[in-house]
């Protein structure tokens, strides 16, 4: 009887171990997940056990098959200089350093492939953000590798592109175009390492321009999953003045998270220096001036001065005791209907135009609002009404576009660190 009554409630199947199992992989090593078809034909998630033996070994690991996949000379030698062991400490500098025993700050100068590993034993999957501004690959003179960095003339004769008497051995000398495979290297062992720094909820940001920005999505699509891409910044750092086809004005920063589904829903800051000086504005003046028409002169006549400087708060265009403010239009019920319900103009004494899918708050929740003065009304009944939004509560997003003059950063940290040559260079 019990079998009977509580069949109903049973799944009549087994559970796919192997996707299970290949789930379990995929979080422990992402770039062995790749795809393939199964017996039917149809695309499907699969395990490349060759790159999971070359993970799991201390050797070079042969035996290459029909995948999809990002491949280069040298690609397996990287990911043993990730996983190969070191026999290296850090040593503090004591002499060069300020409050060694108190700070919260480190500092290190080496090889950073080294540094990576000793991070390991202290920062593993501890690391919240992690920064990096890697070479960018466009200096024709300097051949990025593994381990160093060689002269042009060095890479010529390595590459079989002059012989040793330096005689050109091949039409063109284009080294921008043969080195993909000696920069994809160097960033593919430090990606791996800066990966296990990363905690559940972990994310790094990586700048980069067009030269390298399409292998650099497919390696850390690779390192992290491309489940876990979180998004492209496309940061406008100059102007470009030089006649050509497509005036290059901007680099991105592309964006990856340990485990995407541990990040916070919305990125949102509460820092914002134009909000604090809309702050420090709208307390003088409500000093100055106690009559409200007064005050929002005041305001105007500042606002109209100042307007191109206040970026995406160049709508805040009122005043009132309780500081700067701008009208916000999500009253509305965005996707499917709200609620319905009269709320009356002051002055004319008709019901506002609704939104198109009614309001997005309840009756009660809206005279609340009314009675605290949160409600802009327009002119007359015509116009939609909007809710009072003050500066001081105003929270910045992440936009995927920002504008900043990169060419000023050498000055700012000049002013920083006034006794030190400051020199524009690329270093991972």
């Amino acid at each position: 009887m019990f079998a009977a009554r509580n069949m109903e409630k049973l799944k009549l199947h087994t559970p796919d171990l192997t996707a299970e199992n290949i789930e379990k992989l995929a979080a422990l090593f992402p770039d062995c997940i790749t795809e393939a078809r199964d017996e039917n034909g149809k695309l499907t998630r699969a395990v490349d056990f060759d790159q999971l033996r070359q993970e799991l070994s201390t050797s070079i690991v042969e035996g290459p098959r029909e995948r999809y996949q990002l491949d280069w000379p040298g690609k397996r030698e990287a990911l043993l200089a990730a996983n190969a062991p070191i026999a290296k400490t850090l040593r503090p500098c004591r002499e060069e350093s300020v409050d060694f025993d108190t700070t919260k700050n480190i500092f290190i100068e080496g090889d950073n492939l080294d540094a990576l590993k000793l991070l390991q034993e202290t920062y593993l999957a501890k690391v919240k953000m992690i920064y990096i501004d890697p070479p960018y690959n466009t200096d024709a003179d300097v051949i990025y590798r593994d381990t160093f960095a060689e002269d042009s003339e060095t890479y010529f004769r390595r590459s079989n592109q002059k012989d040793e008497q330096g005689n050109r051995m091949v039409a063109s000398t284009e080294a921008n175009g043969r080195r993909h495979s000696d920069w994809l290297s160097l960033m593919y062992s430090r990606l791996k390492l800066a990966k296990n720094l990363l905690r559940e909820d972990g994310v790094i940001f990586i700048s980069i321009d067009s030269n390298e920005e399409a292998n650099l999505r497919k390696i850390c699509d690779e390192t992290f999953g491309n489940d876990n891409f979180v998004g492209t910044i496309v940061w406008k750092n100059v102007t470009d003045n030089n006649p050509t086809n497509v005036a290059t004005e901007h680099e991105s920063i592309q964006v990856f998270a340990r485990s995407k589904d541990r990040l916070e829903k919305v990125w949102r800051s509460s820092l914002s220096d134009v909000k604090n000086v809309l702050i420090e504005v709208g307390e003088r003046l409500s000093r100055e001036y106690t009559d409200s028409d007064a005050l929002q002169g005041a305001y105007v006549r500042w606002f109209r001065e100042n307007k191109a400087f206040l970026g995406p708060l160049d709508r805040y265009k009122y005043i009132d005791q309780g500081g700067v403010y701008t009208g916000s239009q999500s009253v509305h019920n965005p996707g499917r209907e709200g609620y319905r319900y009269d709320v009356i103009h002051p002055r004319t004494g008709k019901p506002c135009k609704e939104p198109l899918l009614g309001y997005r708050f309840p009756r009660a929740t809206m005279d609340e609002m009314l009675r605290k003065g949160e409600i802009l009304f327009g002119d007359d009944d015509h116009k939609i009404i909007e809710i009072k939004v003050y500066a001081k509560d105003y929270e910045e997003k992440l936009s995927s576009v920002f504008e900043l003059d990169g060419r000023s950063g050498p000055y700012d940290l000049k002013e920083l660190f006034p006794d030190t040559l400051v020199q524009d260079s690329k270093s991972v």
